[in-house]
């Protein structure tokens, strides 16, 4: 069994078949979001310079921020994460657009401390006329890619096929942009590379695949410091952190003090760095500083997602 720690170690045994090193690294790819997302969002929407002011290095998880959280706690990356977590669960494969809409939607019914504006819309349109899929936009945003990892855990060794539809399905809920599709692909395809002991190398040989393919993401040039929600601005920040620094912690603390909307870079990187360390390569103070609730869930819908997964049944 997986060393998972205290508060899941009396809940979880590891599932018949399921690789150790997988859950492994399944595990600190979903408790890595929940670390990022806490981490940054004391510092959402500040910039660099404001942070500096204020915490010197922002480098513990601590609460408060524009929307006042308790410490510990996450906003709607892991949220709505786990929304699509639970459909996948729920329909014990690929959920269909309405039943991540369907999820999205309940989520939203559950008063989310935070829910960005195309989320929204997306969500009010399937309530309101009961399509699934929004018409294609000029905006590319980043919450389509905040709450892929379900799709990366449970199409772990599928066909590219499948992969790319999964992924697709549950962003055009609420976001239709060519470079939402891209980057959503990108990360989903960035944890699974990860988890397959692809390393740092594997992990950017994606990310300069996203750049090739799409010039807008080629990030090694100038520092891309407070971020917007423009999907572009987040991977790139993502991507440096990533390129520039070495280890979990120290990704994490580049990308969040960087500002802007750093509860999303940071559960990007989170999740991505997650991967490459596994739960037992996370940094104890901070798994621990995430509510136990958050940290118990993130396991058991990891766990259960990998079950889900090709390379499991392989």
């Amino acid at each position: 069994m997986v060393a998972l720690g205290s508060e899941v170690d009396a809940v979880l045994a590891e599932p018949a078949g399921l690789s150790a090193e997988r859950l492994n690294r399944a595990c600190g790819a979903m408790l890595g979001l929940a670390i990022g997302d806490a981490l940054g969002a004391t510092v959402e929407f500040m910039t660099p310079r404001e942070i500096a002011a204020q915490y010197g290095v922002h480098d513990r998880i601590r609460g408060g921020g524009w929307l006042k959280l308790p410490s510990g706690e996450v906003t709607d990356d892991t949220t709505m994460s786990f929304a699509l977590a639970e459909a996948w669960l729920a329909a014990g494969g690929p959920p269909d657009a309405r039943a991540c809409a369907d999820a999205f939607d309940a989520w939203m019914r559950a008063k989310p401390v935070d829910i960005g504006n195309t989320v929204r819309r997306g969500i009010v349109r399937w309530r309101l006329h009961g399509t699934a899929q929004a018409e294609p936009s000029s905006d590319a945003g980043n919450g389509a890619t905040m709450r892929c990892l379900p799709v990366a855990l449970a199409t772990l060794g599928a066909e590219a096929e499948v992969i790319e539809a999964a992924a697709l399905v549950q962003a055009r809920v609420t976001h239709h942009n060519p470079l939402t599709d891209a980057a959503t692909l990108s990360a989903v395809r960035m944890v699974q590379v990860a988890i397959a002991g692809a390393g740092v190398d594997g992990v950017l040989a994606e990310a300069d695949a996203l750049a090739a393919r799409h010039a807008e993401f080629f990030f090694r040039d100038r520092r891309c410091d407070n971020p917007s929600g423009y999907i572009v601005d987040t991977m790139r920040a993502v991507c440096q952190a990533i390129a520039g620094q070495r280890g979990f912690e120290a990704v994490l603390v580049d990308v969040v003090n960087r500002g802007g909307d750093a509860d999303t870079t940071g559960a990007i990187a989170g999740m991505i760095v997650g991967a490459l360390a596994g739960e037992t390569g996370l940094p104890a103070h901070w798994r621990q500083a995430v509510k136990a609730g958050v940290r118990m869930d993130c396991v058991r819908l990891a766990s259960g997602l990998l079950e889900l997964a090709p390379a499991s049944r392989g």
